[in-house]
């Protein structure tokens, strides 16, 4: 089968379902189809490993748009769907259908899909699980029943929020991590060290370097011990494998395109080949500024860079530049990130980081606020975004000082502005 298409989207995700629904938005009336390996329209993924976990958001409610809107925009959506091969030459990309469909410009927006442990018992197990579908929670929700034992490997957001899940449906949690501290690689050690106490406080029994080393396999053919490198042996009933994501870019790579970690691609999102694109978490593209190489896991992130290759694809094309941010919900507490801080020299706390869950961390670079951690105040992360957002120089005493509003603080950036 052959069919001919203007533009075509490979991965119905946050990033691809964007793109799609801009395009049409701003004017393009060409053929336009959009490839998604899931039996699903574009769906957030967020909401998976809370609230739809914890059972207070319908799978319908999860849909990032009405299924209508696609046939009402005459988008070609394929579902079910799996992209076999490009060939540049040709211009075609072939289809785990057979289909084939020619494009004039393409886009990959294929996402991750969650790094495994390299252990064949704990892959095959049907009571070990990992969040990044759908389909992922909707086979784990029946294994979390009250007293049920859960095993978490990995204290990163997908451990901590599932933890926080679980032990609000009743669940006996613990939670493995390697690192001396929780978020490691996410944030620092205050804000580390804070997860690990409200954790601790609602019931979690959370083992910091500790890593799992092997395990009891039994007859069902479940996992029902963890053995840990220091030898203690830990009762699952359900475990669940949160130890990061890998991108999905080997259809990239043979595809002959500059593929690191990522796909590579330049300051307009676009791949080694110009009739290429990349978007979402599997885009690997230039910091504005310093020009190195980065890839972010977001949803703020995917959404932009959709906006910005529908700009160009429409012929307006400008260099993506966006202010990363991200958020946690766990237990009562939201936490809100805006800016990169693993370049910082200076970490300010504000706030009760002891016994309260309302603080913040601005991060400092050459006198510079770089970045911000924010738990449980909207106040303080719209003028932290204010702040990184104008790359405010400010004094450390000052930002630390509580007396201080964010009123107060917001005025501060308008000064400077």
């Amino acid at each position: 089968m052959m069919s001919s298409e203007d533009i075509v989207i490979i991965g119905a995700g946050q990033a691809g379902g964007e793109l799609a629904a801009t395009l049409r938005s701003l004017g393009y009336d060409g053929g336009l189809t959009l490839v998604g390996d899931e039996a699903s329209y574009p769906y957030a993924r967020p909401p998976l490993s809370k609230a739809y976990l914890l059972g207070k958001c319908s799978a319908e409610e999860l849909l990032i748009r009405a299924p209508a809107m696609y046939d009402q925009q005459n988008i070609n959506v394929r579902m079910n769907t799996a992209a076999r091969s490009i060939d540049r030459k040709a211009t075609t990309v072939t289809l785990s259908n057979g289909e084939v469909l020619s494009y004039s410009k393409l886009v990959i927006a294929t996402g991750g899909r969650p790094r495994q442990l390299p252990v064949r018992e704990l892959s095959g197990a049907a009571n070990v699980f990992c969040v990044r579908t759908r389909a992922d929670i909707d086979r784990m929700r029946p294994y979390f029943a009250p007293g049920a034992r859960l095993a978490i490997i990995g204290g990163g957001f997908i451990g901590l929020e599932v933890a926080s899940v679980a032990r609000q449906l009743g669940l006996d949690v613990t939670l493995l991590e390697s690192q001396q501290r929780l978020l490691a690689r996410a944030t620092c050690p205050h804000v580390s060290e804070f997860f690990r106490r409200i954790h601790h406080e609602e019931g979690v029994d959370v083992r910091l370097q500790t890593s799992v080393q092997s395990y009891v396999v039994g007859q069902s053919g479940n996992v029902e011990t963890l053995v840990s490198d220091g030898g203690e042996h830990i009762r699952a009933d359900i475990v669940l494998v949160g130890i990061g994501l890998v991108p999905n870019s080997e259809l990239a790579e043979a595809a002959g395109l500059e593929v690191e970690n990522g796909i590579v691609v330049d300051e307009c999102l676009r791949t080694s080949d110009p009739a290429i694109y990349a978007i979402g978490d599997v885009a690997r593209f230039p910091e504005a500024g310093n020009g190195a190489l980065r890839r972010i896991e977001s949803v703020p992130n995917a959404t932009e860079q959709a906006r910005t290759v529908a700009e160009t694809l429409l012929g307006r094309p400008r260099p993506y530049i966006s202010l990363p941010w991200f958020w946690s919900d766990q237990y009562d507490v939201k936490l809100q990130i805006v800016g990169l801080s693993d370049e910082h020299d200076q970490a300010v706390p504000r706030g009760d980081l002891t016994t309260g869950r309302k603080f913040a961390i601005y991060y400092l670079r050459n006198g510079v606020v770089s970045a911000a951690d924010i738990v449980g105040s909207p106040q303080d992360f719209a003028v932290a975004r204010k702040l990184v957002a104008a790359a405010a120089v400010m004094d450390p005493v000052i930002l630390a000082d509580t007396r201080i509003t964010p009123r107060d603080l917001s005025r501060m950036v308008a000064a400077v502005a």
